[in-house]
C-alpha cells in the first residue's frame, strides 16, 4: 500500500470537548463557539470524538452530526483530525471512510479492545488499522494510550508504519513516553512521520527532547503551550522550559484533578459555552475542585478564559 503525497502534520492538536446543554442534549451552537476558540487559540490542528470529546457516551447518529458540524464549521481553516476508534473492525472502517468523504485530514484509532478480556493480536491489530487506512486513505494516527490496556510494542509499531505507510502517525501517552518516543524514532525512521504526545501534554518537555514533533493537549490553553513548542522548535531551550514552567501547574492540575471536565470548566467560565456539564454516569466536576481549576487558570489567563468576554 502506497501512501498519498500529504502534508506533514505537526504542532498542537488540541482535543475539541464536546459541550452539552443543561438537559444533556448536544450543545451545536456552543460546539461551533469551541471550534472557533479553539482556531483563536493558534492551533495547528483540532482532534474531534476523542476520548475527552466524550465520545464513548456519543451514539453513532450524534457522532455523524458532529463530523458534519466540525468539518463544514471549520471548512479548511485548520486540518481537523477524526477518532473513529471501535472494537469492529467493520464499523471503525465506516467511521472513517464517512470522516475522510467529509474532509477529516487524518484519523486517530486505538486499537481495538473492549474491557480487559477482548482484544485482537498483533497479526489483527495490523489487519484492523490497515482496512481502515485503505477505506479512507488518508493518514492516520495509532493512539498508544493505557486506556485501552493494550500493549503495543516499538518493533510492532515500527511494523506497523512500515507496512501500511498511511500509518504513520503515533500518539505515546503511556508511562515513560519520552523513552517510547526515542526508541520509536530511532527504530522507525522515516516511517515514523508524526511522533506525538499526548495525556494534556504533562510530559510535553521531555517528549520534545525525545524527538516529538507535536503534541495533542485538552482545549485548555493551547496558546499557552504554543511559545513552549516553537521556542523548542527553534532551540530555544532556557525559553522553552521557562514557558512550560509557567503553565505546568495548571496542566498537573488538569490531569490529576479534573480530566476531561477542566476545559469544559473554564471555557463555561470565559463564555465560550453556557454549560460545563459532562454525561452520566461521569461525575460532575466537584465545586472545590472547579474553583481551585479557575484560581489557577486566572494566575497565566488562558485565551479560553477571556474569548467569550
Amino acid at each position: 500500500m502506497q501512501a498519498p503525497e500529504r502534508a506533514l502534520y505537526n504542532g498542537l492538536f488540541p482535543v475539541a470537548p464536546t459541550p452539552f446543554t443543561d438537559s444533556g442534549d448536544l450543545d451545536i451552537e456552543g460546539q461551533r463557539r469551541v471550534l472557533d476558540c479553539m482556531i483563536d487559540q493558534k492551533v495547528d490542528g483540532i482532534c474531534i470524538l476523542a476520548n475527552y470529546s466524550e465520545q464513548f457516551l456519543l451514539s453513532d447518529e450524534e457522532r455523524r452530526l458532529l463530523v458534519d458540524l466540525c468539518l463544514s464549521h471549520v471548512a479548511g481553516r485548520k486540518p481537523v483530525m477524526v477518532t473513529c476508534s471501535h472494537f469492529s473492525t467493520r464499523i471503525a472502517v465506516e467511521r472513517a471512510r464517512y470522516a475522510a468523504e467529509r474532509g477529516a485530514s487524518l484519523l486517530m484509532l486505538m486499537p481495538p479492545y473492549h474491557g480487559s478480556g477482548l482484544k485482537a493480536d498483533e497479526a489483527h491489530m495490523l489487519e484492523h488499522f490497515a482496512r481502515v487506512a485503505d477505506a479512507a486513505r488518508i493518514p492516520v494516527m495509532v493512539q498508544d494510550a493505557p486506556l485501552s490496556g493494550v500493549t503495543l510494542s516499538v518493533p510492532f509499531l515500527v511494523r506497523l508504519a512500515r507496512e501500511v505507510p498511511l500509518v504513520s502517525y503515533f500518539k505515546i501517552e503511556v508511562p515513560f513516553a519520552a523513552a517510547k518516543l526515542r526508541s520509536l524514532i530511532e527504530a522507525g525512521d522515516a516511517a515514523i512521520a508524526g511522533p506525538f504526545d499526548g495525556e494534556e501534554a504533562i510530559t510535553m518537555m521531555a517528549d520534545l527532547e525525545a524527538g516529538a514533533t507535536g503534541t495533542m493537549s485538552s482545549a485548555l490553553c493551547p496558546d499557552l503551550l504554543r511559545p513552549v513548542f516553537d521556542h523548542h522548535m527553534a532551540g530555544r531551550s532556557t525559553e522553552a522550559a521557562a514557558a512550560y514552567a509557567n503553565v505546568l501547574p495548571l496542566i498537573n492540575y488538569e490531569n490529576r484533578q479534573c480530566g476531561l471536565r477542566a476545559a469544559k470548566s473554564v471555557m463555561k467560565e470565559g463564555n465560550v459555552i453556557r454549560c460545563d456539564a459532562v454525561r452520566h454516569p461521569l461525575e460532575q466536576i466537584h465545586p472545590k475542585t472547579k474553583s481551585g481549576l479557575i484560581e489557577l487558570a486566572r494566575g497565566v489567563n488562558p485565551l479560553a478564559l477571556r474569548w467569550g468576554r
